[in-house]
């Protein structure tokens, strides 16, 4: 239902009535005092201020006020008639809570209305108020435009007695955010202590992460157990983590964590996986002036020694370019200083030394793979785990000659054995008597051929001879 405005004449006698019951001969204009909506009669509304005195406001400062609701009011006028204003009590409410607030330093509400030269206009409970543009954030602004229109909590650093002047600091607020934060932080931070953070930043040389209040930093050793990844192949900026912290200075206002060690560890099955003897397959990581390192599995990295290189090649080949794949033999593995050594060549599968002398007598003629050129001889693998050694006396090569022109790497010579010294695992070879060994074998062979064709000369003769003799009978 509608209520039905009241006529003028309805209004005149209803405010004559409320002349009659007036009593305010204690009150004060300006004074503050409680009081109960009795009525609502068109533009006015009949406010009970305690006993039998009663008063009228404006009816728009109701606002969803009811009779029956109690409110704060100031007397405005004691003549012709009492007049309160309830807005003028929210007002006064808000000044002392302003006041209150500037006093013991606690933060208030306010809206960003406009921009000047040196600030930004901030409304607070309609009053305005200065923000200079350093304390907006706690660095300069690079947008000095993306905070209108919103609203922020600020600290007052200055009032005036009648409110004509406040400055006010949303940095101040900022701050003091920050240092509650960082000291809850800290109440979690402690080593060994597994959180979780989000990536702040990200770094050639590690990560950032905020804990919270407080920045850890994961240094790029404590990624991940891969070697050689970078640090945006591991985490992106603004991405949730958890990480263990590793070591924390709070004097210092250090934090070091680690990803790393929340990850399994690659090497705990490196042992029973590449035990020495065994065949890989990997793919090249990186090179090295000494030699080629091999992914053998995420965490895992072997190292295959440029003296390992299948005799010939060398690191500049094609074959290992990083990214390639490739396969060799497991040389040594030492699980405690996380270090495997790999090679390209074959290896034995058990240990030629223990019969060389017997399969290698002295004089024998073999064939070789140059491996290296030293400046006392040539070095020839004659089998899986066996290598000889030509000294420069032994060679074909002039004394003062180049050595290494001569025999090229993964070149094949033939040498014939001087000598087998199974227990320092040492096989002397000689091309000079190799060759003498060679030319007395085709000497013989061409003797023997040689021998032969004088039989068949010798038995047609023979036979001519007999058959001449036969006749003459």
């Amino acid at each position: 239902m509608h209520e039905e405005s009241p006529t003028t004449a309805d209004t005149q006698s209803f405010a004559e009535a409320l002349a009659e019951t007036f009593t305010h001969d204690t009150l004060e204009v300006g004074q503050l005092v409680s009081g109960e909506i009795m009525a609502v009669a068109g533009d006015v509304a009949l406010i009970s201020v305690g006993g039998k005195t009663e008063a009228v406001m404006d009816r728009a400062e109701l606002g969803e006020l009811r009779p029956g609701d109690g409110l704060d009011a100031v007397v405005v006028a004691l003549q012709p008639e009492l007049r309160v204003s309830h807005r003028l009590a929210i007002e006064r409410r808000q000044r002392e809570a302003l006041r209150g607030a500037y006093a013991n330093l606690v933060p208030v509400e306010g809206k960003i209305t406009g921009r000047n030269k040196g600030g930004y206009d901030v409304s607070i409970a309609g009053i305005r108020a200065f923000c200079p543009m350093s304390q907006i954030d706690l660095s300069f602004p690079r947008n000095v435009d993306a905070y209108l229109g919103k609203t922020y909590l600020f600290r007052i650093t200055e009032l005036s007695d009648d409110l004509s002047t406040m400055v006010v600091s949303r940095a101040a607020v900022l701050k003091e955010e920050r240092e509650q934060a960082e000291a809850a932080a800290w109440q979690k931070i402690a080593e060994g202590a597994v959180l979780e953070g989000e990536v702040k930043s990200i770094r050639d040389f590690g990560v950032f992460v905020d804990l919270g209040g407080v920045d850890g930093m994961v240094h790029i050793s404590e990624l991940s157990h891969r070697v050689g990844v970078r640090p945006s192949q591991v985490v992106k900026q603004g991405q949730r983590v958890t990480v263990k912290v590793i070591e924390a200075d709070r004097e210092k206002k250090r934090i070091a964590l680690s990803l790393k060690a929340l990850e399994t560890d690659p090497w705990a099955e490196a042992k029973e996986r590449f035990q020495p003897g065994t065949a890989f397959s990997g793919t090249v990581a990186r090179k090295t002036e000494f030699g080629i390192f091999v992914e053998l599995m995420p965490g895992v990295d072997g190292l295959v020694h440029v003296s390992q290189l299948p005799p010939g090649q060398k690191l500049d080949d094609e074959a290992f370019a990083p990214g390639a794949p490739i396969n060799g033999w497991v040389k040594e593995c030492d699980v405690k200083r996380r270090r495997i050594s790999l090679t390209l060549r074959e290896l034995a599968t058990s240990d030629p030394w223990v019969d060389a002398a017997a399969r290698y007598p002295t004089g024998t003629l073999v064939e070789g793979v140059v491996e290296r050129t030293a400046a006392f001889g040539v070095f020839v693998a004659l089998e899986p785990g066996l290598t000889g050694l030509i000294p420069a006396s032994e060679t074909d090569v002039p004394r003062g000659g180049d050595l290494a022109a001569r025999f090229a790497p993964g070149s094949k010579v033939s040498a014939a054995v001087l000598s087998v010294d199974p227990e320092r695992k040492r096989i002397s070879l000689s091309v000079k008597k190799g060759k003498e060994s060679k030319a007395a074998k085709e000497f013989r062979k061409w003797a023997e051929e040689r021998q032969g064709e004088r039989r068949q000369e010798m038995t047609a003769f023979g036979a001519a001879l007999a058959k001449a003799l036969e006749s003459k009978r």
